[in-house]
């Protein structure tokens, strides 16, 4: 009796102690090659996709080729000494090495454009507020358990099959 109650309020303290953050889910800013702010762009009435093109079969949301930024930086902020970098790169038919803020494993099949085709999915769903943010930190966990919630809140297949690739 004793054991069974000593059990269950240490099964008591343990439901009330607050999740760890999974060590997925940095949360300190990526440092980039170059500032960018996504508060900034987004006020100036871009949208994510504009930036980020989902060229066929639309498994990945790229990052921007150059030639997008400068086709507003030829004549705004042209004094910045980062958009000077950014012109020199452009110049040079070279790309910033933007770091990655979110990664899905090899093995994981991601279709960004299905994802998105989904009611009430957007790309903060799995992103976070990336428009309310100057600097960018994984703030959403993407793992198996998270996703599998996701779909499960949305009716979507849980089968392994949906995910990951058997080949």
């Amino acid at each position: 009796m004793i054991y069974v109650l000593t059990l269950c309020l240490l099964g008591s303290a343990a439901a009330q102690t607050p999740p760890v953050p999974s060590p997925r889910v940095p949360r300190q800013p990526v440092v980039q090659p170059l500032p960018f702010s996504h508060k900034m762009h987004v006020s100036k009435g871009l949208a994510c996709r504009q930036c980020h093109a989902m060229p066929d079969p639309g498994d990945f949301a790229t990052t921007p080729a150059t030639a997008v930024c400068m086709s507003c930086h030829e004549s705004v902020k042209r004094e910045s000494p980062s958009i000077a970098k950014l012109a020199a790169l452009h110049k040079e038919g070279k790309r910033p090495s933007w770091k990655p803020v979110y990664r899905i494993p090899e093995w994981v099949s991601f279709n960004h454009r299905k994802h998105l085709a989904v009611a009430d999915v957007s790309c903060e769903t799995c992103h976070g507020p990336v428009a309310q943010r100057d600097v960018l930190a994984r703030e959403k966990d993407i793992g198996m358990q998270s996703c599998m919630e996701c779909h499960r809140l949305k009716g979507a297949s849980n089968e392994c099959i949906v995910c990951h690739d058997p080949r």
